[in-house]
């Protein structure tokens, strides 16, 4: 493990001035190390730099003296050692690709956003380094952290994924205190499509709680979900254990069975009999953010088919979402598949396979 990065001196940029941007940006800072948040309006950064709270976001935490905010992304990355990536996968490449001369080389870039590309079927770990046009150290952050415990300082959990694992340690370092414990992996693949495909899992859950179906029927679904995304994470070179950790089953039912869940809350709407399309549309005048399941569910649906993996769940939140099919018809279908064996061996079944395919070639 290496030594943690000095506190006095080190500097952290925070991409985005969101929920989750504020509480991670309040987390490094209260670590100790200088916090500058990027923010597109300059009433939020005013605020934040002159009465220390986000009119916009969590807006009744106060923030801690080391963080402030600027519009000027010259200004936010002058001088960064660590660069934090909060902004939703569907906008990252409007966000990253103005920036690309301003971001040092050589400083790692951590990823919160957790999602598929809806074009490119690219997660961030292939999206980032495409838009930068050159490898960039890189870290993944996931697990069951809902932004405004994480401003209460609840005790919480996550993991830092990074191909190099000294990346990894020192990036974990910036999170890692009292409130919140942060792991470490390599296994970026894992952990990127652990936090990808819950939330498209979150939309179901949701769907389930808005037509009344309840405790069995989520407990069912999470339990599954979990067998079908390790199935496709394991397809895409992920180690099967990475799903039983925080990035896997921790996400996965924080997601599907808190109250705090975009995700979910956009599923519930559509268990009710709401329209996608209205849903949407209501949430675009306010604050509520942005639901990454919906726009990853049929990037999900075209992975999976890619690489030859059987994801009925996943097929079905797409077909409800795109109009292909009721709620009520896809819940039918999914309960009438043939019975099989237990499937919370097929990812490990697979794993091995791959293995044994590795040796023999």
């Amino acid at each position: 493990m290496v030594a943690e990065p000095p506190r006095a001196g080190t500097k952290v940029c925070v991409f985005g001035s969101g929920t989750f941007g504020t509480a991670l940006s309040t987390v490094i800072a209260r670590n100790g190390y200088t916090v500058t948040m990027l923010t597109r309006r300059e009433e939020v950064a005013s605020m934040i730099n002159t009465k220390h709270v986000n009119p916009q976001h969590l807006s009744d935490c106060k923030l801690p003296p080391l963080l402030s905010a600027t519009t000027s992304a010259r200004d936010a990355l002058a001088g960064a050692n660590f660069v934090v990536h909060c902004i939703p996968v569907q906008s990252t490449a409007q966000f990253l690709e103005p920036l690309r001369d301003l971001i040092p080389t050589n400083i790692p870039i951590i990823s919160t956003s957790k999602g598929l590309h809806s074009e490119t079927l690219e997660t961030m770990c292939e999206l980032v380094p495409r838009l930068l046009m050159r490898d960039q150290p890189m870290a993944f952050l996931s697990g069951p952290t809902f932004a405004k415990e994480l401003m209460d300082a609840v005790p919480s959990g996550a993991i830092m994924a990074s191909k190099d694992a000294s990346i990894a340690d020192a990036c974990a370092s910036l999170f890692h205190c009292a409130a919140l414990r942060v792991y470490t992996t390599t296994d970026v693949v894992g952990v990127e499509i652990g936090g990808a495909l819950k939330n498209v899992y979150a939309v179901a859950a949701g769907t389930i709680e808005g037509m009344g179906l309840g405790t069995n029927a989520a407990a069912f679904l999470v339990t599954r979900a979990c067998a079908e995304m390790n199935v496709l994470a394991v397809a895409m070179g992920a180690r099967a254990h990475t799903m039983a950790g925080l990035a896997g089953i921790g996400d996965l039912m924080l997601t599907c069975l808190g109250g705090a869940s975009r995700n979910k809350a956009v599923g519930a709407r559509i268990g009710k009999g709401e329209s996608l399309a209205d849903i949407l549309e209501s949430r675009k005048r306010t604050l509520e953010g942005v639901a990454e399941g919906v726009a990853t569910a049929p990037a999900a649906e075209k992975l999976a088919r890619r690489c030859g993996v059987e994801a009925p769940i996943t097929e079905a939140v797409a077909s409800v979402l795109d109009g292909r099919v009721q709620v009520r018809q896809a819940m039918l279908t999914l309960m009438q598949r043939p019975r099989k064996e237990d499937f919370s061996a097929a990812p490990h079944i697979a794993e091995e396979q791959r293995r044994q395919r590795l040796m023999a070639g």
